[in-house]
């Protein structure tokens, strides 16, 4: 028997130990975490439910950037309960584990065996609110007294804090108080003060500093339960806190009504496949849970625990990867982008008028301005996806009116594409840091050695990527497609020149003959960096592409150098900076993979799209909870498991969308509301998915069910059901 399997019990009244710090290294265990959202409060728990520092550094209760709860343990006999299981609900509303007692001694004798008494707990997010209810039962013979300790502590520590970021001075620590309510308090450098307030729904038996101890006595068969609600609330927020969000039970029939009330403008999809339908069902719940209510409407959220705040990048390729699917998402974020549009110049912030935002942060840190990210525009793709998701919408929805509230907000991102975003007016946009705080690089791969030349050598700024000018090509072309629809058609004749042009001067400034593909951006001296890299698929997804070299991109896509059958890497193998282990430089995602196959796909390469989809099918079967993680390591497949990333956000916003763009891109679909058509063009489905069903896919007010069937060389498709006007047809 082990020392982990009993404890000692004593006659006198039980106390903590003391916490003993885990020490990192090669036979730490790594832990699957817990993780729950609602509005802007998350939490990331261990799977018993706990936060222990030094476990798991970023576990905790977090509200607006802040961490409020840093301590949360229970403890039964004066010891970590023994874990039975634990999961998130299907919904991910709620996070339930069962934990048992281990063998307690008394004068080296077993006095309750292990096994005897059963704890279940619950817990439920209710934004700025955890609630959670606790219910022990004692499964023995006899009576049994069952002291349960809970210990607490919030650290007040920025999001960026708890990152690694050290700060030369923090705010003030101020006492406890201690009534009906506990009360941890911080006064910031922002002179902000900020509370956890712990609310019990029975007084405990003792109160201590950091801990609250309930001694249950439990007759045979005998259960009993205590609920307990955890809050934030800071000065001039209102007092949240006052107002307790209800029981465990309350919460949870509110977070669901929520949630069916956000899901509702989306179509159903299921398979014949249980494995993709429980992908599905994840990345269904994982995306609702992220859609945020705004001052400025709702929002996907990034990812936690890291991005659980809006990002322009992020929120913009969600939206595309919804939006055949669900077009709500994209005219949310939309409106969210054009309400915090920039409008002035602030190189602290990476700001210049018509910009679109990188990120909105709250928290002290960005309050002082310790971090530039309150908010931040330092990103340069954001604006001219914003301008293509703008008529990508359009194409998919057909909604005319809402075009023409954003028209101001597109013409200003238009205006600083070709204006600040494109200095020396060389036909591309390109980035360098204007702030020392500031990220050194401005696309989607933002670590700093992200952008190099084929001897591994970083390149030098301004820096122009390849996928942003794919991005401005489609932000001029649909524009101009846009313009020419409200009658200006001197605007829509000069933007559809500007997309021309940029064509053409991208072929022949990026195009790598002996590469096959395209480079990965072009430095400062307008040298490119010659490394083949997946950004290239995003070129395809935009359509910027020549049809002569698409084939090319398409097969050095599927080599071993990239295809490492999970998906496609973000940089090939063999390349000087190649390391599967790196953030992006040979890793792979899942929203790049989906990138990747909407681009494939879009150039009748569906084949190996699904090839891709299928890839990203196993990665889901393989992963905790089916939830995609943000990126795993790119090693080749060997085995059933992927190696993963260690600190990976999950849930991640646009790799929870990533199952709809796949699907969408093997399906080869394209819906265009204005002409109101469904059309499949050389679709395909993976050999372990005999047939989908798409249920209440919508254009306008018609609505279609339709049954996709797999074939040997081609999908079947069956109209179950239609009402209203709408087209489907097929495309061989």
């Amino acid at each position: 028997m082990s020392e982990s399997d009993h404890t000692q019990l004593t006659d006198s009244a039980p106390i903590l130990d003391e916490q003993f710090p885990v020490i990192a290294g090669p036979e730490r265990p790594v832990v699957a975490l817990r993780v729950l959202k609602h509005g802007d409060c998350f939490g990331v728990f261990d799977p018993r439910g706990n936060v222990v520092p030094g476990e798991s550094g970023e576990g905790g209760l977090y509200y607006d950037g802040t961490r409020f709860l840093s301590w949360f343990e229970l403890l039964m006999f004066g010891h970590p309960p023994l874990l039975l299981s634990s999961t998130l609900g299907v919904d991910d509303a709620v996070f339930e584990a069962d934990l048992t007692n281990p063998d307690v001694l008394r004068d080296g004798h077993i006095a309750i065996a292990r096994g005897e008494v059963n704890v279940h707990r619950s817990r439920v997010l209710w934004s700025p609110s955890c609630v959670e209810r606790i219910r022990v039962t004692n499964f023995s013979l006899s009576r049994i007294d069952v002291p349960l300790a809970i210990r607490f502590d919030a650290d007040f520590a920025d999001v960026f804090e708890v990152r690694g970021t050290h700060r030369a001075k923090r705010g003030e620590r101020l006492p406890d108080v201690r009534g009906r309510d506990y009360v941890m308090r911080y006064r910031g450098l922002d002179n902000v003060e900020r509370r956890a307030r712990i609310r019990w729904g029975r007084p405990p038996d003792k109160i201590e500093n950091g801990r609250s101890l309930f001694l249950l006595a439990l007759e045979p068969r005998e259960t009993a339960a205590l609920e307990l609600t955890v809050s934030y609330e800071s000065d001039g927020d209102g007092g949240p806190a006052t107002t307790p969000p209800g029981s465990l039970a309350d919460v949870v029939s509110r977070t669901r009504t929520w949630r069916a009330h956000q899901s509702g403008a989306a179509s159903r999809v299921v398979s014949s496949s249980a494995m993709f339908n429980r992908w599905l069902n994840r990345s269904e719940a994982d995306l609702q849970i992220m859609q945020t209510d705004t001052r400025y409407g709702v929002y996907p959220y990034a990812g936690i625990p890291w991005y659980s705040t809006p990002f322009g990048r992020d929120g913009l390729i969600t939206a595309f990867e919804l939006l055949w699917i669900n077009p709500s998402i994209a005219r949310g974020v939309l409106a969210f982008l054009a309400e915090t549009q920039a409008t002035s110049v602030n190189d602290a912030q990476e700001a210049q008028p018509g910009k679109i935002l990188h990120e909105m942060r709250g928290g002290e840190m960005a309050a002082l301005g310790e971090v530039p990210f309150g908010r931040y525009y330092g990103s340069c793709d954001a604006t001219p996806l914003f301008v293509m998701l703008a008529y990508a919408y359009y194409q998919r929805s057909g909604d005319r009116a809402f075009i023409d509230l954003l028209w101001p907000h597109i013409v200003a991102a238009l205006d600083w594409m070709s204006g600040n975003g494109d200095p020396d007016r060389d036909g591309f946009i390109d980035y360098v840091r204007r702030s020392d705080t500031g990220l050194i690089n401005q696309g989607w791969k933002d670590s700093h050695d992200a952008i190099f030349h084929q001897d591994g050598s970083l390149a030098e700024g301004p820096i122009a990527l390849c996928e942003v000018q794919a991005y401005a090509y489609a932000a001029w072309k649909g524009a101009a497609a846009l313009a020419a629809l409200r009658g200006d058609h001197t605007s829509a004749a000069d933007w559809k020149g500007r997309a021309e042009q940029l064509r053409e001067q991208f072929e022949l400034a990026f195009w790598c003959e002996d590469l096959n593909t395209y480079a990965l951006a072009l430095d400062g001296h307008r040298r490119p960096c010659r490394v083949r890299t997946s950004n290239p698929g995003h070129a395809l997804f935009a359509g910027l592409v020549a049809d002569d070299r698409a084939k090319r991109v398409c097969d050095l896509f599927m080599t071993e150098s990239f295809f490492a059958g999970w998906g496609v890497r973000t940089v090939a193998a063999g390349e000087q900076r190649y390391n599967p282990q790196s953030y992006h430089n040979g890793s792979i995602w899942p929203h790049d993979n989906a990138i990747v196959a909407a681009g494939l796909a879009r150039y009748g390469f569906t084949g190996a799209a699904t090839r891709i989809f299928t890839g990203t099918l196993d990665l889901s079967e393989a992963v905790d909870l089916h939830r995609l993680p943000e990126l795993i390591c790119g090693f080749r497949r060997r085995g059933r498991q992927p190696t993963l990333y260690p600190v990976a956000c999950a849930p991640q916003a646009w790799a929870a969308g990533a199952v709809f763009m796949l699907l969408g891109a093997a399906l080869g679909v394209h819906i265009d509301a204005p002409a109101r058509r469904i059309s499949f063009s050389r679709g395909q489905l993976p050999e372990s998915i005999d047939w989908v069903r798409l249920s209440d896919l919508s254009i306008g007010d018609a609505h279609v069910d339709l049954q996709l069937e797999r074939h040997p060389h081609d999908l079947g498709v069956t109209v179950i059901r239609r009402e209203g006007q709408v087209e489907v047809v097929t495309v061989k």
